[in-house]
């Protein structure tokens, strides 16, 4: 054959196996665990309440909020709702209190206008009501919108799901953490300052026990010294990468930014952690470079980091991931994580220099040896060689 009949017949070969590999990924995709364990029939508009809209809008993400206010004015009067109210985050108060304040005058749905932080402040403040959350996704991770299907681009498509859509109970995620002691601390309960809330520090007794942990309750933590997650918390270099992540890089290229922040981390030291699993008391040491605790399980740019999470599934999902050799450790960690996202759970390789160990629990805690940094949705909350975690078996009403 001559060389043009060499190229049309390599052409068509990749051509086909182009063909092949793209009916597998979307027959994997198709097969992939669903965000909702099962099909729920749609909350009755009736049964809720039947106050405004209220929408409570970081002006921090740099959206024009007289555009948007008008355009939720205008969905609204279109589809006979009262006209919404407006309230917006400060510095001071990333939501709870706009929520509060919603839920006051009687709001039929409190819609989160931002990125991650504004909608865990939301859900934080709606834990436990009937009030469904709505979202309008303006951040740069969009972490729960992603796994909950919503429109992330078209503002009135946005506006239109957040005012009509339909209500779905989820869980939420609650964790604790223990921060270290410094040397110079009084004995007594001490006040501390984290994530934007007061909180009260244990005493070194408390810190020295280990706590029993039961089903639905994280051992000794009141309400306000917990933070909520809706998508995933991490201890290790997961939170280093949050942390490592550029404002101003992420205004520009988005969630990219937080794999540039945490390619500084990739050959950091090892953490040595115990992980207590709650109602079995099973507990597990090991290393690894990071621990998740995820609701659900996808993230940017259609990673499925836990394939089995389900947002109302009443569990909490863990992976401690562990690297070696370096950077062909985390490339073939990736592997892994793409392999998963396409259905294949049982590594076709003999040997791996990445791994990924799963567990579930309703209640679980993490100790490690030395202080690690803390994240939960994208919010870092510092330094801590304890957490807890907990979930809240359908604590949240989400309009999907």
């Amino acid at each position: 054959m001559s060389w043009e009949q060499w190229v049309a017949v390599i052409a068509l070969v990749v051509a086909v196996a182009g063909l092949v590999l793209g009916l597998v990924v979307w027959r994997a995709l198709k097969r992939r665990t669903p965000s909702f364990s099962h099909d729920d029939p749609p909350t009755a508009r009736g049964d809720g309440p039947v106050g405004p809209p209220a929408v409570v809008f970081n002006p921090s993400k740099g959206t024009d909020g007289a555009r948007l206010r008008s355009l939720v004015a205008e969905v609204a009067a279109d589809s006979g709702l009262p006209e919404p109210l407006w309230l917006e985050t400060t510095v001071e108060d990333p939501g709870v209190g706009q929520v509060r304040t919603a839920l006051e005058q009687g709001a039929s749905v409190v819609i989160a206008a931002g990125g991650d932080g504004t909608v865990r402040a939301v859900a934080e403040g709606l834990a436990g009501t009937e009030v469904p959350m709505g979202v309008l996704a303006l951040g740069t991770g969009n972490l729960l919108a992603r796994n909950l299907d919503l429109p992330l681009t078209g503002y009135r498509d946005m506006v239109t799901t957040a005012l009509t859509g339909r209500d779905r109970p989820m869980d939420l995620g609650w964790l604790r953490i223990d921060r270290p002691r410094a040397e110079e601390e009084p004995q007594d309960d001490v006040y501390r300052e984290a994530a934007g809330r007061r909180e009260v520090a244990p005493t070194p007794a408390e810190d020295s026990q280990a706590p029993d942990v039961t089903s639905g309750e994280v051992p000794g933590a009141e309400l306000d010294a917990e933070h909520v997650f809706l998508v995933i918390g991490g201890m290790g270099f997961d939170a280093e990468m949050v942390g490592g992540a550029d404002d101003d890089l992420k205004a520009r290229i988005g969630w990219i930014a937080y794999f540039v922040g945490g390619a500084k981390h990739l050959l950091g030291p090892k953490m040595n952690a115990t992980l207590e699993l709650g109602e079995s008391r099973e507990s597990s040491s090991f290393n690894a470079r990071t621990v998740l605790i995820a609701n659900c399980g996808r993230l940017p740019g259609g990673v499925v980091l836990f394939p089995d999470a389900q947002l109302d599934d009443g569990w909490l999902d863990v992976a401690a991931i562990d690297t070696r050799g370096g950077i062909i450790g985390w490339a073939d960690l990736l592997r892994k994580v793409v392999l998963q996202g396409l259905g294949v759970r049982r590594d076709p390789l003999p040997y791996s220099t990445g791994s990924i160990e799963f567990r579930r629990a309703h209640t679980l805690t993490i100790r490690t040896d030395e202080p690690q940094h803390v994240q939960v949705d994208g919010d870092l909350l510092g330094e801590a060689s304890v957490v807890h975690a907990r979930v809240q078996h359908g604590g949240l009403v989400v309009r999907t």
